[in-house]
């Protein structure tokens, strides 16, 4: 059998792939193929539709589409995820991340974009996302990020190295961890494992299967274990008026905010998502007024 040429390997992919995921999002992984593989973005795909394809190309789409029928994240067939224009190196050791998580970096970006020097605290970094784009965001700030995983530490670093990103990497379990005998950070953010294992036989089997449980789930006699670490350290870690930023299940909105206040701090605040579900909470450490 002869060659086949771009636009047949494409139209072939899709049509593999459409059952599975439907024809949207059939297309737009086999767009995000073509650029990993041959850096063609949707335009050069249709300049060059009728050229022939090397055995090479046809064999790696076809492994891929392999392994993303076998239900693995095509995040993780790549080993790349985009977040905010960058790409980042994800692997199994590291959460995939997610659209609404770049909401909550742009919200503190926002609020914090005229201040220069601010000491920040990413809590649970992972692939480094947040912490790596608010280095690149936020005007001289000094960046600390924390994780429990030497292995996601690992990658966070890497993906700060390639970004050219001032982000200091520290392995931390937060569970265990004491606040600091005085305040050093400006802003802590931080995007917890939040998901009840109760909630496991109802999600998305590519998460389940291949993304790091200690990374996704709680326990659902104490959904909150990481919220009340947090909340106990931010407590002692913030310089009074200083910010803090969590991600959150919108099934414990409430509680979230409910156990923020009670700790202390002023100024609590529930944010929607894009989606419209209520997925951030906000909150001032007292002594230092409302949000600067």
């Amino acid at each position: 059998m002869g060659a086949i040429t771009l636009r047949q390997l494409v139209s072939g992919a899709e049509r593999c792939l459409s059952p599975s995921l439907g024809q949207g999002e059939a297309r737009a992984m086999v767009g995000i193929i073509m650029e990993s593989l041959k850096g063609y973005r949707p335009v050069d795909v249709v300049m060059h539709a009728g050229d022939e394809v090397t055995p090479w190309l046809e064999s790696q789409v076809d492994g891929i589409i392999g392994r993303v029928l076998d239900g693995e994240p095509l995040q993780y067939v790549l080993g790349v995820a985009r977040f905010m224009g960058n790409d980042y190196a994800v692997t199994p050791d590291t959460l995939i991340p997610r659209p609404e998580t770049a909401e909550m970096v742009d919200m503190v970006a926002g609020r914090n974009g005229g201040r220069t020097d601010l000491r920040v605290l990413d809590i649970g970094t992972g692939s480094g996302c947040i912490a790596i784009s608010l280095a690149r965001a936020l005007k001289f700030a000094q960046i600390d990020a924390v994780d429990i995983s030497k292995a996601a530490l690992e990658v966070a670093a890497e993906n700060a190295r390639r970004l050219k990103a001032g982000v200091r990497f520290i392995e931390m379990d937060i569970l265990s961890q004491t606040p600091p005998s005085a305040p050093v950070y400006d802003i802590i953010v931080s995007n917890p494992p939040y998901i009840a294992l109760g909630e496991e036989p109802s999600m998305d089997r590519r998460v389940v299967d291949h993304e790091p449980h200690r990374a996704l789930f709680v326990p659902d006699s104490d959904p909150l274990v990481f919220y009340h670490a947090i909340a106990g350290y931010a407590a002692g870690a913030l310089v009074p008026g200083g910010q803090l930023y969590v991600e959150l299940n919108p099934l414990f909105a409430s509680e979230v905010a409910g156990l923020f206040s009670a700790a202390g701090f002023a100024g609590v605040e529930l944010h929607r998502d894009y989606c419209g579900r209520v997925r951030f909470a906000t909150a001032v450490k007292e002594g230092g007024g409302q949000w600067r």
